[in-house]
């Protein structure tokens, strides 16, 4: 499974030779309803196929939409569904993406990708990721107040100790080594000493190596808070040797396999929920003394034409908030209109989608948390 992290900027966002496809479907995690996701998957994956064929009339778009077949064919992707998926696809490239909560069915053939249903779900502050870890092996888990779920490492992560240090066999034990001369009160270290040295050892090497792998491949790309689920003999030394600056204080005294998911998000989100609160809280204080000096807004029109400029550094949006309109991204320019009309999205998720292309930050916020009823606030950079 592809890292919707790692691509939202870098991949999704960015130029493609079109035709671009876009297919956002709900999914279903037991039974019996997750038995027609496969079903209403084919229904969108040929909704792509006529949009296809009315707008690039003569183009071959086999190869555009065979990813989407085979997909549609995968009995092991389907059997482990979350709450939604994402599939898009451009001559040369297929991404497809397990998503923790519903979005709408929409099937788009357009000149880039549809980002805006990924906006608040990638944007929202209440995102965390728990590291469990013991001496044999590791597992990576992403979660918000509502979901947890294990993640799908990928290949070359160190999942086990074995993957670090490999498997000693035929090691013969030497019976007795001597750290000084022996004797009454002298220090003599037995086989059993140094075996468990080893072991020592082999640990520190695979918690080194775990710790990095968490650090580049999920903290670093994220900026999401890590919580540590682990045994007090283990965790002690993860800490010693951890550089991964995302680590929570916090530490769920448990390995997640003890644990029912459930319990691990309740356990989890208890320790998150202070940091949240602490960061909506330190946002909403940045952007008053910003707005104090002029240079923060909650003037919607005010924001648009700010993001065109690139001066907005960081843009919060209310959760739940939808504001009808037109964007121009020339210009900055709004319009508001009526969601059902031709051509109109929602102008919050236009203008955060603008200030992610910019190089912003865009954060989503609940309602009781927003600084202004607006629906939208920003902090500018100039």
């Amino acid at each position: 499974m592809d890292a919707l992290e790692r691509d939202y900027r870098t991949v999704l966002l960015a130029t493609h030779q079109p035709p671009c496809l876009s297919l956002y479907q709900p999914t279903h995690r037991a039974h019996p309803d997750k038995q027609q996701d496969p079903i209403r998957f084919r229904n969108l994956v040929r909704d792509l196929e006529l949009s296809l064929a009315q707008k690039h009339a003569g183009r071959d778009s086999a190869p555009l939409l065979r990813p989407f077949y085979d997909l549609a064919d995968d009995g092991d992707f389907w059997n482990h569904a979350l709450d939604g998926i994402a599939a898009f696809a451009a001559p040369g490239l297929f991404k497809v993406y397990r998503l923790q909560r519903p979005v709408r069915a929409l099937a788009v053939v357009a000149d880039s990708f549809h980002t805006k249903p990924l906006l608040r779900l990638l944007q929202s502050a209440d995102r965390y990721h728990i590291l469990g870890i013991d001496r044999q092996q590791a597992s990576v888990y992403e979660g918000n107040r509502y979901a947890l779920d294990e993640v799908e490492l990928a290949p070359g992560f160190p999942r086990t100790a074995v993957d670090v240090v490999g498997v000693r066999q035929g090691a013969p034990e030497r019976t007795k080594r001597a750290y000084g001369p022996e004797g009454p009160g002298q220090t003599t270290r037995h086989g059993t000493d140094v075996r468990q040295d080893e072991l020592d050892r082999d640990m520190e090497r695979f918690f080194r190596a775990v710790d990095e792998a968490v650090l580049d491949q999920y903290s670093r790309p994220t900026g999401m808070p890590l919580l540590l689920a682990a045994l007090p003999e283990h965790r002690h030394l993860f800490r010693a040797v951890s550089r991964n600056p995302f680590l929570m204080s916090e530490t769920i005294d448990a390995y997640p396999g003890a644990l029912s998911i459930d319990e691990l998000r309740e356990r989890a989100w208890r320790l998150v929920l202070p940091l949240y609160l602490e960061r909506l809280g330190g946002l909403v204080d940045e952007f008053g003394a910003a707005r104090a000096k002029h240079l923060g807004s909650a003037d919607l029109a005010d924001i648009a034409r700010a993001a065109v400029a690139g001066r907005v550094a960081t843009l919060l949006i209310e959760a739940d908030r939808v504001v009808p309109g037109r964007f121009e991204p020339e210009t900055g320019a709004i319009a508001f209109a009526p969601l059902h009309d031709p051509g109109v999205d929602d102008l919050l998720d236009d203008v955060g989608e603008h200030v992610l292309r910019a190089g912003g930050d865009v954060v989503i916020v609940p309602a009781e948390r927003m600084p202004a009823d607006t629906g939208i606030a920003a902090i500018y950079r100039f």
